[in-house]
């Protein structure tokens, strides 16, 4: 079975914040744990440095647009290898690949008639002398009223073309821009909308969208699959490979969709495989993004691939809720985040992954306070489950000189265990993460609860026999945790199989437990409870700085 894995695409403008990592970790959750399955899994993302978001950094820095990309590529891929991410491949949409296979794409959809050129009025600001990429168009949305740009109003998902919008004006300087006639090529949507109206039918019968997807791609069909430009006047991008239309780009919305693809072809380049392997029509495939992206995955990208006959379409759409900071919108133009680089020098990345997860915006909109970040911490992994770990492999390096005692695992515990990968591997193929994760540390309280009742420290003196039977459950338990646990926390697993000598991990039950310890160390260190007024009032002044 072949599992492709995409997570979204960050824009290279900025540095990431919290609420980007609560909407990908999901990507990296899934892809351990099919590998754990010893299922052949393609994950793949990158960094989007084609396009406007980083041409406006560029202008405001005064720098080239390579130079903003360079830097916050780079980044981007040190963020996630601090945070555990795996990806098989983390690239850039500025690379030459991948520029020549969007090409190639643009040519087939050419080819089998999706295209077609047509004059249209675009926003051309006089006093810059240009036409205007769509997120240099900022106004207000003509269907709630809110502050939107050219391309999509963020407080409904509404997507925009910069004409729609109420009193608009030129981000670069601020003045109204006139209409001006060009020439694009389009897309016809329209000619999908059956076949888009069946799919994501389809996809609401199998329940292997979130709601939010489903809710969201049903309202674009009802009102009709408008067909949209697919190239545009933008200062850096894909170019349009057409004789006479020299200096336009291909459109972001359809070129950065498409680097699920590109990326997996220069995967498959680099390692002598073939795409074909994975990207067919039995293929198994998340999408990982927040609620902002649903269309772009859900009805753009299908149709591209319908488009160029890929039957490969995406089948589990991971579509995030917000997360807010503090009871506040997160707010990168009010510095109202919690910037990645800052928090992972920090604090350790299992406490920001088990953080991000246990408190998951999978159907509704989670916030991230300091004050349950810090107790969560020092409640649930070091309290619980480093406090479980330590207890019995600190008894057993005391009493029994580091050799694990052979006693008889607990039939109601192994049978718990058994239960649990099945549980919790299905809720993570369903694309759940938050209950299959509150299910573990269940367990794990049951375990601290079973080593209170039994009491080794009495047994070891009264009944020796039962002391062995009570260890060597603790150390079955705790071998399960460092297969269970890997995909959401995989830090704290890695220094368990460290630990216990264990070097070999999948999905089922650990039977064959280690004979003895190699060392022992916490998993985890308390955090001192002052630490939440301190952060609270770091992100204040940062925000008031900003102001």
């Amino acid at each position: 079975m072949s599992i492709v894995i995409g997570g979204a695409w960050p824009y290279a403008n900025g540095s990431l914040h919290l609420g980007h990592i609560a909407a990908l970790l999901p990507g990296d959750i899934l892809a351990r744990y099919y590998r754990l399955k010893k299922e052949e899994v393609l994950y793949v993302s990158g960094s989007d440095c084609n396009g406007t978001p980083i041409s406006i950094r560029a202008n405001q820095e005064g720098v080239t647009v390579k130079e903003i990309a360079d830097r916050y590529h780079d980044e981007f891929t040190a963020s996630f290898n601090k945070l555990g991410f795996t990806y098989d491949l983390y690239t850039r949409t500025d690379t030459e690949h991948h520029h020549v296979e969007v090409q190639n794409i643009f040519l087939a959809l050419l080819d089998n008639g999706f295209l077609y050129k047509k004059s249209i009025e675009q926003t051309y600001c006089e006093n810059d002398k240009q036409f205007l990429p769509d997120r240099f168009v900022e106004g207000f949305c003509p269907v709630c009223g809110s502050k939107a740009r050219g391309d999509q109003c963020d407080h409904c998902s509404t997507i925009l073309d910069p004409l729609d919008l109420i009193d608009r004006r030129c981000k670069i300087c601020g003045n109204e821009p006139i209409v001006k006639e060009t020439e694009h090529f389009y897309f016809a949507l329209s000619k999908l909308q059956n076949a888009l109206e069946h799919y994501v039918e389809n996809a609401k019968e199998q329940k292997v969208w979130r709601q939010n997807a489903i809710d969201l791609s049903q309202r674009y069909l009802a009102d009709g699959v408008p067909d949209r430009a697919v190239t545009r006047d933008l200062l850096n991008g894909v170019d349009v490979p057409i004789d006479g239309f020299d200096g336009k780009k291909i459109y972001v919305w359809i070129e950065a969709v498409s680097g699920y693809y590109t990326a997996s072809l220069e995967w498959a380049k680099q390692n002598q495989k073939s795409v074909q392997d994975y990207w067919h029509q039995d293929t198994i495939s998340y999408y990982v993004h927040g609620k902002d992206n649903i269309p772009f995955h859900t009805i753009i990208w299908p149709a591209i691939l319908m488009g160029i006959n890929n039957p490969a379409l995406p089948t589990h759409i991971v579509s995030n809720e917000y997360l807010t900071l503090e009871k506040r919108k997160l707010s990168t133009s009010l510095n109202w985040a919690v910037w990645v680089p800052y928090i992972i020098e920090k604090y350790d990345a299992d406490t920001i992954r088990y953080f991000l997860t246990i408190n998951a915006p999978e159907n509704r909109d989670t916030d991230f306070s300091w004050r349950e970040f810090i107790y969560s911490h020092n409640s649930e992994l070091l309290g619980a489950y480093g406090n479980f770990v330590n207890r019995t492999l600190k008894f057993i390096e005391k009493s029994f000189d580091k050799q694990i005692p052979k006693g008889i695992v607990n039939p109601l515990i192994q049978l718990q265990t058994k239960k649990l990968y099945d549980e919790v591997g299905f809720a993570i193929e369903q694309s759940h993460f938050k209950a299959p994760l509150e299910e573990i540390f269940y367990y794990i309280r049951s375990a601290n609860k079973y080593f209170d009742e039994q009491q080794p420290w009495l047994q070891i003196k009264e009944n020796t026999e039962a002391c062995a039977n009570t260890l060597t459950t603790c150390v079955y338990i705790i071998a399960n945790l460092s297969q269970l646990l890997d995909p959401f926390i995989p830090f704290s697993t890695k220094k368990i199989r460290d630990m216990l000598g264990i070097t070999d991990i999948t999905w089922h039950e650990l039977v064959d437990l280690p004979v003895s310890i190699h060392y022992v160390e916490p998993l985890f260190q308390r955090l001192d409870v002052a630490l939440i007024e301190e952060e609270f009032n770091h992100l204040v002044t940062q925000s008031n700085t900003n102001v």
